[in-house]
């Protein structure tokens, strides 16, 4: 295949105050390279987003359709108000001054004319979309907030983004995404994503995405995978390069986006896609078999999953339990809180449908790029650092919704086997202290005369390095220890895995890394006590038998990823693994670990 012609504009290393003007390129094909974070091939139209908002699209209207798209965008002010009014109505005495005020700024941001009527010129003007006509008014608003000197009233543009975000959700589903041609699907190309945009995934047939920014173990990535669809991150100027409908061709597995591809290049990679989708296939054969290795050592083999409705995907790759629900999936693209009641329906849900088979509910795990609707639990707007109020440490803070979570798993409990994992333990006073928690949710349902199991199973996460080399005292209090590869690469190298500036130095083979692993699994296994990895490292396959070496008889991983390792799994030898497994533990240099890994992989 002829290589698509690449443009100085897309090489050029020093373009990084902006893209290059996209008249340069016409409508050539051409080539931008990322970092693929979720392998298979994708071919279709070109979806761009604004700002990471999904579902806004920029389409023409027609003259006999503006009043129709009018109302659409006052239904959407209406609810949005309503919404709001029905929160202030029903938050609690107790509740502190500032959400009540929080409220109100809101509600006069959405009756200002700028947002309630402005947009409705655009629309009249442009005879565009309402919420493409709803954005331009806010790169407008945002600019102006830019502008002025005053850092508080500057940051109060995060109020503006918060109610437009409440609006373009209002109008999710009531317009449309350009139809795609036949046989062809849709591709979200973005300058980032959030975890929340990537929810929405689950609700629309999108064929794959790619970023400007984002790293390899990004969260959105991380769900792109469990979704089992192509992803590209990190490639710095597609989404001011690319317009939308525009045929691209996206390649998970190399990194690869190729803009309006020739003829040959479309064949071929039809092709691989037709080819990738007879390998997923055969897989499936493999879905009742036992994971064991060749030597008969079982293994144990989990799925990771984010909403309830995941575990039918749980089911169907043949999956032996869920090692890790992410409930705080439950908390996002919401204006609420959700409550007991309908926690306990997700959690019992899941533990029915897997009928006895373990469930793993990880506390919520807020920070970071996981936020509620940006806001944090004491007011703050903005980011949460990943090094800050987060995982358990936000829970602790938070005992109320900590509480009410507590008790929606206990009260599921009797409906299945349900574990409760603690994240981003650090110190012996966090587990001391959920633990308290825990006794306080379990008094409090055996007063109302609740149900629930007595010996539900306790234990943490090992994402810090200090969890890693203080495991003693987890050991001595805990059911289970689950490792979180992840974080763990993460604060273990000091790198943001979300920044694609240092993704380059994002390194599971590092050997600080490889030693905290190894040192975890076998001091677990000495002590008696349940391990498993459930990081992204667990559905890697290249490193399946390096796990095994180190002891590792438990994985979680995406449904999507599970059927690639249980093969490895079945092709895997211990009696061979383990000696070579040892050899790459030794290894002073990533670079000769990756030489090691490959001989063990052969």
């Amino acid at each position: 295949m002829n290589e698509p012609t690449r443009t100085s504009a897309v090489l050029n290393p020093d373009a990084k105050a902006g893209a290059p003007p996209r008249a340069a390129i016409a409508d050539a094909c051409f080539t931008l390279h990322g970092a693929g974070v979720s392998a298979g091939i994708a071919i279709g139209r070109a979806h761009l987003t604004t700002s990471a908002r999904l579902e806004v699209a920029h389409y023409d209207i027609a003259a006999a359709d503006i009043e129709a798209e009018l109302a659409r965008f006052d239904a959407a002010v209406d609810k949005v108000r309503a919404e709001l009014d029905e929160l202030r109505a029903g938050m609690p005495a107790a509740a502190p001054a500032e959400m009540s005020a929080f409220l109100d700024v809101h509600r006069m941001i959405l009756q200002d004319a700028s947002l309630s009527e402005a947009p409705r010129e655009h629309i009249r003007a442009r005879h565009c979309n309402a919420e493409w006509a709803l954005i331009q008014q806010l790169d407008m608003l945002v600019a102006q907030f830019n502008q002025i000197d005053d850092a508080y009233l500057r940051e109060r543009q995060n109020d503006v983004v918060q109610v437009v975000e409440r609006l373009l959700k209002a109008m999710l589903g009531t317009g449309h995404v350009p139809a795609p041609e036949h046989g062809q699907g849709v591709i979200v190309v973005a300058h980032d994503l959030s975890p929340a945009d990537m929810l929405l995934f689950k609700q629309h047939m999108f064929a794959g995405f790619v970023t400007d920014v984002g790293g390899v173990t990004s969260h959105s990535a991380i769900v792109a995978r469990s979704l089992n669809i192509p992803a590209v991150v990190g490639m710095h100027h597609a989404r001011n390069l690319i317009r939308e409908n525009e045929l691209v061709i996206l390649d998970g597995r190399e990194g690869v986006l190729i803009v309006n591809p020739d003829q040959q290049a479309l064949a071929e990679y039809q092709l691989r896609k037709s080819q990738h989708e007879i390998e997923r296939q055969k897989l499936k054969r493999i879905r009742s078999t036992p994971a064991q290795t060749l030597d008969g050592t079982p293994v144990e083999l989990h799925a990771n999953i984010e909403l309830p409705g995941d575990v039918d995907a749980v089911l169907e790759s043949g999956a032996t339990g869920v090692g890790l629900f992410r409930s705080e999936f439950l908390f996002m693209n919401r204006p609420d809180l959700p409550s007991e009641d309908e926690q306990f329906e997700a959690y019992r849900h899941v533990a029915q449908t897997l009928r006895g088979l373990p469930v793993t509910v990880r506390t919520l795990d807020l920070g970071a790029d996981k936020t509620l609707n940006g806001m944090h639990g004491d007011g703050r707007v903005g980011p949460n650092p990943a090094m800050g109020l987060r995982a358990i440490r936000y829970c602790l803070a938070e005992p109320h919704m900590f509480q009410t979570q507590l008790r929606a798993i206990l009260r599921a409990s009797t409906y299945g086997k349900l574990r409760i994992l603690v994240p981003m333990l650090a110190h012996v006073q966090e587990i001391e202290l959920t633990f308290a928690a825990i006794a306080q949710a379990k008094a409090a349902l055996y007063e109302q005369g609740i149900p629930y199991d007595t010996g539900i199973e306790v234990g943490g996460m090992v994402e810090v390095p200090a969890a890693a080399l203080a495991l003693s005292m987890f050991l001595k209090k805990l059911d289970f220890l689950s490792i979180g590869t992840n974080d763990l690469i993460q604060y273990t190298l000091a790198i943001d895995r979300t920044d694609d500036a240092v993704a380059h130095l994002y390194d599971p083979l590092h050997p600080a890394v490889l030693q905290l692993i190894h040192m975890t699994i076998r001091t677990a296994a000495r002590a008696g006590v349940p391990v498993a990895v459930c990081g992204e490292m667990a559905g890697d396959v290249s490193t399946t038998r390096l796990l095994l070496g180190f002891g590792l008889r438990q994985f979680s991983m995406h449904p999507a990823q599970l059927l690639t390792v249980k093969q490895q799994v079945l092709r895997s030898s211990l009696p061979e693994v383990e000696p070579l497994a040892a050899r790459v533990l030794k290894a002073s240099e990533p670079a000769r670990s990756r030489q090691l890994l490959e001989k063990l992989n052969a």
